[in-house]
C-alpha cells in the first residue's frame, strides 16, 4: 500500500506531500492544475522516463519519494530475494533527478533503475492514458493472459523463454555456417596457412622485450666498446692514470697517517676506492670482452624481431591475443575439417531443443487456453458491470507457424459491443470511451488474481458519463474493497464514490505558478463535488445535489455489494 509521497522541485510543484489511504481514494481540481503530474511523479520514482525540464526553474534537482506499507509476507519475502533489507515493513523509494544525472534508492541503499522497476512490479499497477492504446495491440492480449494464468503456468512460461533462445541460438548458428564445399576448401587452406605461420614462429612470453634490448645493445656495439675502452685506458692503462694517482695518494697518507689520527682516516679511505677503482676496472675489461660481437648475430636477432613484430600485426597485439587467435584457428579447423559431423551434430541439438520447445509450448498453449476461457467469462461479466449490457467477449487462441519466445500462440480479444454485430478485434470495433471501460474490466478481473495491492488510474473515465459514468464509479469502488485504488478523475460520480478524496489546485503569484493538494473533509468534498457538477455557478440547488450524491453513494458502500 502507498502511504506517502512527496515531491519536490517538478515541473509546477514546488513541494507537496500526501497521505494516502485504503480503498478508493480520488484526486479531482480544474484542468491544468497539476493532476497528471502528481500520478506522473510516482511513475518517474519507479523507473520512468525523465528530462532535465522537468526540474522547478531556478532549483538544483527534482526529488520524489514513495513510502509503502509491505502487508504481503510473500512480496515482502520477493523484496528481501533482491537483497531489499526493512527494519519494519515499510519501503521508502526515492529518485533525486539533477541536470546531470538520476540517483534511485530504495530505503537508503542506492539501486539501479532496472531494480527499480522489478520492485515497482511487485507493489504497484499504474494505469495511464497510454495504457488503453496498448489493449489494442495483440501481443498484450497474451501478455494479460500470461498474468491471469501465472499461478497455472508455475514457470512455465520462463522455462519456455530460455528454450527458444537456446533453440534460436542453434537455429542461427546452423544458418551461419552453411558453407559450399568450394568456399569451405578454401577457407580450411587460409586457417591452415595461417596457424602454420603462427606455430612455426614460436612465440614465448616476454621474447619481444628481450630481443628489442638486445637489438639496441648490437645496433649499438661498437659505440659502447669505444666508450668503455676509452674509461679503461683512463682508469688502468694511461701513464698518469686514475688507478696510479690512487696508488700514490695511499702511500703518502701512509707515511704520514701515524702523526694525526684523521690522515689515517682519510687513508683507510683512499684505500676503499683503490679496491673499488681496481673492481670497477676489471668489470669493464670483463664487459669488454662480451663485444667481439659478429655481424650475424645482429641480423639474426634483428630477423627475429622483425618475425614476431610481422606475426603480431597481423594476428594480434600481444603475444597472448596471439595464442588465443590461433586456438580459435584450431576450433575452426576443426568445424571445417570435420564438417559434415559438426553440421549433423547441431542438427541433432536442434532436434532435440525443439522437441522440448514444442513440448513446453503445448504444455503452456494448454494452460492458456484452459484459463482463457474462465477469464473471458469474467471480463464479459466485468464488461457487463460497466454498462456493456449486450456484450459479447472471446478470447480467440491460435497456433503460430513459428516458434516464439511465448510459444506459438496467438491470442487476440475479440468483441462485440451491439446486438447482431459480430465478434471483431477489439481495435476496430472499440471506441475510445469503450477501450477505457475494456481495460478497467481487465485491471478489474486481474486485480483480483495479482498480489499488487496499489492500482493508480489516470482519467480511466475518459469519454464516458450517465449511467455508464456511475457503474465505473461502482467498479472502481468494488476494486477498492480489496486493493488500495488511486485515481484521478473529472467525473461527479466518481468523486462522489471516493472514500477519501484530494484537491489538487494550482496557486499564482507574481513569480510563480504551483501546484498543491490537500485532503478534504466530507463538507469539502460535498463542495468540491459541487464544482464539479455546477462549474462556475454554485447555487444551493447544485450544492444539495453534490450531497445527496455522495449520500446515495455511501449507502450503495454500505449496501454490501462484494467485488
Amino acid at each position: 500500500m502507498l502511504l506517502n509521497l512527496h515531491v519536490k522541485n517538478l515541473a509546477i510543484i514546488d513541494e507537496v506531500e500526501v497521505d494516502f489511504a485504503d480503498h478508493l481514494n480520488v484526486l479531482t481540481g480544474e484542468t491544468g492544475a497539476g493532476k497528471s503530474i502528481i500520478i506522473g511523479s510516482v511513475n518517474i520514482a519507479l523507473g520512468g522516463k525523465t528530462a532535465k525540464d522537468m526540474i522547478r526553474k531556478e532549483a538544483e534537482f527534482a526529488l520524489v519519494e514513495l513510502t509503502f506499507l509491505i502487508g504481503d509476507a510473500k512480496v515482502k519475502a520477493d523484496l528481501e530475494k533482491m537483497g531489499i533489507s526493512f527494519e519494519d515493513d515499510t519501503l521508502l523509494i526515492s529518485r533525486k533527478i539533477t541536470r546531470t544525472r538520476t540517483m534511485n534508492r530504495v530505503n537508503g541503499e542506492s539501486v539501479t533503475g532496472a531494480m527499480i522497476k522489478k520492485i515497482a512490479d511487485l507493489l504497484i499497477d499504474i494505469h495511464g492514458q497510454n495504457d488503453q492504446q496498448s489493449l489494442l495491440h495483440k501481443e498484450k492480449h497474451l501478455e494479460i493472459v500470461d498474468r491471469y494464468a501465472k499461478e497455472q503456468m508455475a514457470g512455465k512460461e520462463t522455462l519456455l523463454a530460455e528454450a527458444y533462445r537456446s533453440y534460436k541460438k542453434l537455429k542461427e548458428e546452423l544458418h551461419e555456417n552453411q558453407i559450399p564445399e568450394e568456399e569451405r576448401l578454401r577457407e580450411i587452406s587460409f586457417l591452415e596457412y595461417e596457424l602454420e605461420e603462427i606455430e612455426n614462429a614460436k612465440l614465448s612470453s616476454g621474447e619481444e622485450e628481450e630481443l628489442a634490448i638486445k637489438y639496441r645493445k648490437l645496433s649499438n656495439a661498437t659505440e659502447i666498446a669505444q666508450g668503455l675502452s676509452g674509461i679503461y685506458e683512463m682508469i688502468s692503462q694511461e701513464s698518469g692514470s686514475v688507478s696510479d694517482k690512487v696508488s700514490e695518494g695511499i702511500r703518502i697518507l701512509s707515511r704520514i697517517s701515524e702523526y694525526d689520527e684523521k690522515v689515517s682516516e682519510f687513508w683507510n679511505q683512499l684505500s676503499d676506492i683503490d679496491a673499488l677503482v681496481s673492481d670497477f676496472s676489471r668489470d669493464i675489461s670483463d664487459y669488454m670482452e662480451e663485444f667481439d660481437i659478429g655481424l650475424e648475430e645482429l641480423e639474426e636477432v634483428e630477423k627475429r624481431l622483425d618475425l614476431v613484430r610481422s606475426i603480431k600485426a597481423k594476428y594480434g597485439a600481444t603475444t597472448k591475443e596471439v595464442l588465443a587467435y590461433a586456438d580459435k584457428i584450431r576450433g575452426k579447423l576443426t568445424k571445417y575439417q570435420e564438417y559434415e559431423s559438426y553440421q549433423e551434430s547441431l542438427r541433432q541439438k536442434i532436434e532435440k531443443e525443439e522437441k522440448k520447445l514444442k513440448k513446453l509450448s503445448k504444455e503452456v498453449s494448454a494452460i492458456r487456453k484452459k484459463c482463457a476461457r474462465v477469464l473471458e467469462k469474467e471480463i464479459t461479466q466485468a464488461l457487463v458491470d460497466l454498462n456493456f449490457l449486450q456484450v459479447k467477449f472471446e478470447i480467440a487462441v491460435h497456433c503460430r507457424e513459428e516458434y516464439t519466445a511465448k510459444g506459438m500462440d496467438d491470442i487476440e480479444f475479440m468483441i462485440s459491443t451491439n446486438p447482431g454485430e459480430e465478434l471483431r478485434p477489439i481495435g476496430s470495433a472499440a471506441s475510445g470511451g469503450e477501450i477505457s471501460r475494456i481495460m478497467l474490466a481487465v485491471k478489474a478481473v486481474l486485480a483480483k488474481h495479482d498480489e499488487i495491492e496499489t492500482m493508480i488510474f489516470d482519467e480511466i473515465d475518459v469519454g464516458i458519463s450517465g449511467r455508464t459514468a456511475q457503474m465505473v464509479a461502482e467498479k472502481m469502488s468494488l476494486i477498492g474493497k480489496e486493493h488500495q485504488v488511486i485515481c484521478i478523475s473529472h467525473l461527479a460520480q466518481i468523486a462522489a464514490m471516493a472514500d477519501t478524496q484530494f484537491l489538487i489546485e494550482k496557486e499564482n503569484d507574481s513569480n510563480h505558478t504551483k501546484t498543491q493538494i490537500r485532503r478534504l473533509n466530507e463538507e469539502e468534498s460535498v463542495q468540491e463535488l459541487a464544482r464539479i457538477l455546477g462549474g462556475a455557478q454554485i447555487t444551493e440547488a447544485v450544492t444539495g445535489s453534490a450531497r445527496e450524491m455522495r449520500e446515495l453513494a455511501a449507502e450503495w458502500k454500505r449496501s454490501g455489494i462484494k467485488p
